[in-house]
């Protein structure tokens, strides 16, 4: 493992090692913007160095083109709690509530049972539920199978006392309370669940890890995005990545950033070196099938209708061999996830292309992809991913005015609804005009999440926006006016960090609940 490296010394710092290099003399000391991105050797962020590897051997390595983000199914027990009292003379013998008798809990049963199915089949995430369980004490839980196969607890909080709720609340689960009131027999804790249990009877929040947030009246749809969020959230816990030439973290100490994504994602990181990586794309580019199956990809690609090549050909058939050696890497790893450091000066000799398009690709491809190493955003980039399902646009923000800003980078999803491709012009690379990367011309009109990490990994802001433009101007080649409708100044006062993550639709409500479940704030500017 190598040490950390302080900014001033960190050999590994030059205008020409981003994807986006250059911009010279925009900071204080004669450092650019681009020397800002800190590197810590080939084993940064405290990464696993994997070992090297033959392309012979790599090469028999199925890679998956499924087009889809693969997500594991969050799993879900659903649980009942409910009670039967006894009729006692002149006495309160029964709370609130619509469930009194078994014959009422079967019924109830079954209706959560066809509410579950529907929730299955408009559920546009992988989800599972288990079967329901009725329970009247805390003794019953201990009757029930799979709680500890579940991710989360879906509790009908129907009627039973709180102590069934701490029980399960101990076996360090998610868990969502469900209370009716109108779409069914109403439930007891529909009225005291406040007071009696997240307030403990004080008048503060009182249970550590279930919030307000955490409580659903009547509404599916209330459910279904939770559930969406939590899926999400699953899914980037423990991310396996791999990072090509390290990790990093823009104008963060690297082992300030580790810490943080240690702490709050737990991501798995495993540094591949880039003589590995030349060495096996040397050794692909001298594979006659290889790069037979590069050329007729890349023919695949360029007779689509909305695409336009403009640059030279030889860039893209690279792009395309570098795209079957960085999936067959992550297959080959169990990995579904990459990112790039040193993108421009160290990636060009060794791809013989720019490694835009390729990143592109893989995005388009099911893959999560990102340059630059920037695990400040990289962690957020893959849980706006996995909660929506579709590829995610890493980009560079700028100033905000009159309502608009610009968004940029020169890779990008085609993509973007995670099912049709956008128009896209193949330029090269803009600031090296070497290569291959898309200018993605993203759908006017279209509603868009952009969510904006800070360096402490405290609070993120989450901007809601709309795609108004696609302009060309001499900047990155993927390039987008959005507009927004928060004040300029605020927008500008409340920007944390420097990359952004931007996605089609609207997934601000996800967003902010699983980044509460793992200690990160969401201020949203609408």
């Amino acid at each position: 493992m190598v040490s950390k490296d302080n900014t001033a010394s960190n050999p590994g710092f030059g205008p020409s090692r981003s994807c986006c290099g250059g911009h010279h003399n925009l900071v204080p000391g004669g450092v650019t913007r681009r020397e800002f991105l800190q590197v810590a050797g080939t084993s940064a962020l405290g990464a696993v160095v994997l070992p090297g590897l033959s392309w012979s051997a790599l090469s028999a390595v199925q890679p998956d083109d499924s087009f889809k983000i693969s997500r594991k199914p969050l799993v879900v027990k659903p649980v009942l709690t409910y009670e039967v009292p006894s009729r006692r003379e002149q006495t309160s013998w029964r709370n609130w509530g619509g469930l009194q008798t078994e014959e009422d809990a079967k019924r109830e049963t079954d209706r959560i049972r066809s509410e579950l199915a529907a929730l299955k089949t408009a559920a546009d995430f992988p989800v599972e539920f288990m079967p329901v369980s009725g329970v009247c004490t805390t003794d019953d839980l201990g009757q029930i199978d799979g709680l500890d196969r579940a991710d989360l607890y879906l509790v009908y909080a129907a009627g039973g006392g709180s102590g069934i709720f701490d029980a399960l609340h101990e076996r360090g689960k998610d868990i969502i309370f469900f209370c009716r009131h109108k779409s069914g027999p109403v439930y007891l804790w529909y009225e005291i669940i406040s007071p009696r249990y997240l307030r403990r009877h004080t008048d503060e929040h009182a249970i550590p890890g279930i919030g307000f947030d955490d409580v659903v009246i009547d509404s599916q749809d209330e459910i279904l995005w939770r559930l969406r969020a939590l899926c999400g959230l699953k899914n980037t816990l423990n991310t396996g990545i791999i990072a090509v030439g390290g990790a990093a973290g823009w104008s963060q100490p690297a082992d300030v950033v580790q810490k943080h994504v240690n702490d709050k994602y737990k991501f798995n990181i495993r540094a591949f070196s880039y003589d590995d990586l030349g060495k096996l794309t040397s050794e692909a580019m001298a594979d006659k099938k290889t790069v037979a199956r590069a050329k007729s990809r890349a023919d695949a690609y360029l007779s689509d209708s909305g695409v336009t090549l403009e640059t030279k050909r030889e860039f893209v058939d690279n792009c395309f061999v570098l795209e079957d050696v960085m999936k067959r890497i992550m297959e080959r790893y169990d990995c579904r996830a990459i990112t790039i450091n040193h993108c421009m000066g160290t990636i060009m000799p060794v791809s013989k292309t720019a490694a835009c398009l390729t990143l592109g690709l893989l995005s388009d491809a099911g893959y999560l992809a990102f340059c630059e190493s920037d695990f400040v955003v990289v962690p957020a980039g893959v849980l706006m991913a996995n909660i929506s399902g579709k590829p995610v646009f890493f980009c560079n923000p700028t100033y905000p005015h009159k309502g608009i800003k610009t968004i940029s980078h020169c890779t990008a999803p085609r993509r973007m609804d995670g099912v049709n491709l956008e128009p896209a012009r193949i330029l090269t690379h803009f600031e090296s005009d070497y290569g291959a990367a898309p200018k993605v011309e993203m759908k006017i009109g279209q509603t868009i999440t952009n969510i904006i990490p800070d360096f402490s990994f405290k609070k993120y802001i989450g901007l809601p926006g709309r795609i108004v433009e696609n302009p060309f101007m001499p900047v990155c080649r993927t390039q987008v006016n959005i507009s927004y409708d928060c004040d300029d100044l605020l927008l500008a006062e409340k920007m944390p960090g420097f990359h952004w993550i931007t996605v089609y639709g609207d997934y601000l409500r996800e967003s902010d609940y699983a980044l509460k479940k793992i200690g990160i704030g969401l201020e949203k500017l609408v």
